[in-house]
């Protein structure tokens, strides 16, 4: 199928001697590439490539109108795209240079209202979202499709139980919503994320070639910030206080306790990977696990701790048997019987907090700050900590997390948990 995009063309023979700016260009490939040259330029740092627009607050741009000109050159990419899906079949036989004289004519000619309607507008946010949803549900990814249909539930309602046309997204549109939402009290948080997630279904449909819009509304929407939720973590002398305890053995409490002592000595890790874990992930005296959240390979040293925890729970059990009571498989349909297990266990880890004389209500995500917190008071340097929690998303630390040695992070978690 052939594709056009928006670039800036950075060729040294394209530049402007005199004023070093690019021509912004629309670049076609069908089995070869053709650049069709628009009537604008700007420098490098004018140019925004992910957004495929001219930046406003750069100097080469200054006397130019920016809202204009990107609606434009975003009008021609609309008709050029819309050229290529009406050639249907034909595209096949005609080469690449006829193609873009194909395009030429139809920004002389427009498209026929009807044919853009038909190419662009008819897809819902519900539709597509249908699709991601059914295609995280078949990776074991239930969270990720409750984010998508909690967002087109939002949409709907707002919409007066209609479904939402992607076309009807617009800056105007997003306003209201989020106004409406602000209306009824919702936190900065919860419309945050019914917009990302509509964003997220929005930016998918134009990827996979099943929507064209005009001009994206997230370029000049700016979603609204998330407040910064106050990370909620223990101090070791609390940690220490929690080891102290005693429970009857095999006691709800009792397991509660080394869910939560398993997860410290792990690094910090998630319940949901703690309930993964299999005898199998044991090997040479370390635990090797993928993080659920973002699928990365993960190696964590055994601790003493931990080790006597693991002794009693891998003990008569075949490779592939989970090691903790709440094992979870990963599937969709067991994943409301880990959110109750994971509902009991945020229960007892309150009552656990009790015993010890924590006035802290803490939840399972308490232990993974709290490994962070720890190790940051104790002067462990922000980039192990960062890759000793499996973190790749963390912009300011991402750059330094290139590969640290195992030994690096056993001996960070030693001293941690120690």
């Amino acid at each position: 199928m052939a594709k056009a995009r928006l670039i800036l063309d950075t060729r040294s023979k394209s530049k402007s001697t005199n004023e070093g700016l690019f021509p912004i260009v629309i670049r076609i490939f069908h089995k070869k590439p053709r650049m069709i040259r628009l009537s604008y330029s700007t420098s490098r740092a004018g140019w925004d490539d992910k957004s495929m627009a001219l930046k406003k607050s750069v100097a080469a741009n200054k006397d130019l109108d920016c809202d204009v000109i990107n609606t434009s050159i975003y009008n021609k990419l609309h008709i050029a795209k819309s050229t290529i899906n009406k050639l249907g079949e034909t595209i096949n036989i005609i080469s690449v240079d006829t193609l873009v004289e194909n395009i030429k004519m139809s920004w002389d000619e427009q498209l026929d209202s009807k044919i853009k309607k038909d190419l662009s507008n008819e897809i819902r946010l519900d539709e597509w979202g249908q699709i991601l949803i059914n295609r995280k549900l078949k990776a074991n990814k239930p969270a990720t499709a409750k984010w998508y249909q909690d967002s087109i539930n939002a949409f709907t309602q707002f919409n007066n139980g209609k479904p939402v046309k992607l076309y009807q997204i617009t800056v105007s549109f997003l306003k209201e919503f989020e106004m409406e939402h602000v209306s009824r009290g919702n936190s900065n948080n919860g419309i945050s994320s019914y917009i990302r997630a509509a964003r997220a279904i929005y930016n998918s449909a134009i990827k996979e070639d099943r929507f064209i819009p005009i001009k994206s509304p997230f370029f000049n929407y700016k979603i609204p910030t998330t407040g910064r939720t106050k990370k909620k973590a223990l101090s070791k002398e609390k940690i220490i206080a929690i080891r102290n305890l005693r429970y009857k053995e095999n006691s709800n409490l009792w397991h509660t306790k080394n869910y939560l002592l398993s997860m410290f000595n792990g690094r910090g890790m998630n319940l949901i990977d703690l309930a993964k874990l299999r005898v199998k992930n044991i090997t040479n005296k370390r635990i090797f696990y993928g993080r659920s959240k973002t699928g990365d390979p993960l190696s964590v040293k055994i601790t003493t701790e931990f080790a006597e925890i693991l002794s009693y729970y891998i003990k008569g059990k075949d490779k592939d048997d989970f090691i903790f009571p709440i094992g979870y498989d990963g599937s969709v349909n067991n994943f409301t019987k880990y959110k109750s297990d994971r509902r009991l266990v945020n229960k007892l880890l309150k009552k656990i907090a009790e015993d010890a004389g924590i006035e802290e209500k803490i939840t399972s995500y308490y232990i993974r700050h709290s490994w962070a917190t720890i190790a940051k008071n104790m002067g462990v340097s922000t980039e192990i900590i960062s890759e000793g929690l499996g973190h790749h998303s963390l912009k300011t630390t991402e750059i330094y997390l290139k590969s640290f040695d195992n030994s690096v992070l056993d001996d960070a978690n030693d001293l941690i948990v120690g």
